[in-house]
């Protein structure tokens, strides 16, 4: 991409985006100052790439006019992105810093990644993609989280602009984002957190219902842990070594261009109920809809070791708690929690 070239999100086959960003009042209210903006906004960016390493990666590039959030609107508000995660877009960028990683189902069986930051911000997370419905309901549990994501289909944008966020595409902030001249579009946007955040809101903004503490009685020893959507898999396996559960995707092993192999401490595989969303893609492929709100069987991994168990979320706004067989609390390790949503009962 030419230095200078606008940060844009460009549609694509497998999201069907229609749009960048809000793309409806917010981008009217900008579009003059804007346009004047991006022209010279990426001459420096463009050189660092999602490796976090290059020398404006904590900040914003030259020439924007992406004003600095008021502590006051982002206090005790986590940041959640959106992650791409097909093979063209790994390694990422970020992952290690996240406390909780969400993996859900998207079109055609893939996989996408919604990471939630609250206790620190990496340099640079990426590449970064577009929303879904089923996000929306999971990000109510927390207060005015910002949302980080590169656009969204055009019917979705309505509900993304009611929704209790502060919606973050490259629309409304465009010096937080950056193109990597390394890969290739869509799976090179990145973003540089500072720019929307002012410091991390640290672990009260974690809202997510999640308990820590000792493991409960029983469970069963577990080496590895595999889940798989139609077109994506994902393998948990223990290691002693690093006190967590190593990331395999589609039988490789994960990897960041900052931070190793992603090892959470706590694997949550949550099943629940997926269902057709109204929204496709631009091939016609239905959106699924991962129903976060309920309740259902839950399977924790931690310390090497399985534990059943349920979870409960009545209400959006709740978070979600988790319990053994009988009744018990079921505690998490300290540390990074992935929750991998599953389809079944």
């Amino acid at each position: 991409m030419a230095n200078g070239a606008p940060v844009r999100a460009p549609s694509d086959n497998t999201d069907g985006v229609a749009t960048v960003g809000m793309g409806h009042g917010a981008r009217t209210r900008r579009a003059a100052r804007t346009a004047a903006l991006l022209s010279v906004a990426l001459t420096a960016s463009l050189m660092a790439g999602c490796t976090g390493h290059g020398r404006d990666d904590d900040r914003a590039p030259h020439g924007t006019a992406t004003p600095a959030p008021s502590r006051s609107a982002v206090a005790g508000s986590p940041l959640a992105v959106k992650i791409d995660n097909v093979g063209a877009a790994r390694p990422q960028t970020g992952l290690g810093a996240a406390d909780v990683v969400y993996v859900e189902q998207v079109e055609g069986g893939l996989s996408r990644l919604l990471a939630v930051y609250a206790t620190r911000l990496p340099r640079a997370v990426g590449p970064v993609r577009s929303a879904r419905e089923s996000d929306l309901e999971l990000l109510r549990q927390f207060t005015m989280p910002t949302l980080a994501f590169s656009g969204a289909q055009r019917a979705l944008l309505p509900l993304i602009d009611r929704a209790p966020l502060r919606a973050r595409s490259p629309d409304e902030a465009p010096g937080a984002y950056y193109r990597d001249p390394g890969r290739a579009a869509p799976h090179n946007l990145c973003l540089r957190p500072s720019a929307l955040l002012p410091a991390a809101p640290g672990a009260a903004a974690l809202t997510t219902g999640f308990r820590f503490g000792p493991a409960p009685s029983g469970g069963t020893p577990v080496s590895a842990r595999s889940v798989r959507y139609p077109a994506a898999r994902f393998t948990f396996t223990w290691s002693a070594g690093r006190g967590g559960w190593l990331v395999a995707m589609d039988g490789g092993p994960a990897a960041t261009t900052d931070g190793g192999r992603p090892a959470p401490a706590t694997v949550v595989v949550q099943h629940v109920t997926v269902r057709t969303s109204r929204y496709h893609d631009v091939l016609g492929s239905r959106t699924p809809y991962t129903e976060t709100v309920g309740s259902g069987r839950a399977e924790v991994l931690r310390d090497g070791r399985s534990y059943d168990g349920f979870w409960s979320r009545p209400t959006a706004a709740d978070g979600t708690s988790f319990t053994t067989a009988d009744g018990g609390r079921l505690g998490f390790a300290a540390g990074q929690v992935w929750v991998v949503f599953v389809p079944g009962p």
